[in-house]
């Protein structure tokens, strides 16, 4: 799980307090064996500005999940986060 976040980003915060920090998603993540990743876009880094372009995204957040089954295409969530989304997206797992 790839999350694109900055530091200003306030739907980004809002998406960590919401959905990402709570124990239901985090013990989901957890049993799934997801590994987590920050892609930090505070400082305009240009590796991830590359990555976003690939995903018609201007800025973030930008939520990208990989599964052992299709390495090359992840899921990509929306930009506004609830539990239930990120649950069901470790469900197609």
């Amino acid at each position: 799980f790839v999350d694109f976040t900055a530091a200003w980003c306030l739907s980004c915060k809002v998406n960590e307090a919401v959905a990402l920090d709570t124990d239901a998603v985090k013990q989901a993540f957890a049993r799934n064996n997801v590994a987590l990743f920050r892609a930090d876009w505070t400082h305009s880094d240009p590796t991830i500005s590359n990555e976003l372009r690939k995903y018609n995204r201007d800025g973030v957040p930008l939520y990208l999940l990989y599964s052992p089954k299709n390495k090359d295409t992840p899921q990509v969530l929306p930009e506004v986060l609830t539990p239930g989304i990120v649950l069901d997206a470790l469900k197609k797992l």
